[in-house]
């Protein structure tokens, strides 16, 4: 059976919000600013800056519920 959410549509949809203030609390944390809405002006070390930090703090989440 084939999956008819595109790779941007969300399967629970509170969790867009959620991943949003996630990604915005990493931005904040690793010191880049973002806008509400489109952000292509970023830098790739900027972008990938954030996405560094989500995945950490993702790694650090894990390991605490594993203690």
């Amino acid at each position: 059976m084939a999956n008819t959410n595109s790779s941007n549509e969300a399967l629970v949809p509170q969790a867009r919000e959620a991943l949003n203030r996630f990604k915005m609390e990493a931005a904040s944390e690793v010191g880049v600013t973002l806008k509400q809405g489109y952000n292509g002006d970023l830098t790739s070390r900027q972008a990938g800056s954030i996405g560094g930090q989500m995945v950490k703090k993702m790694i650090q989440q894990v390991e605490n519920s594993m203690k």
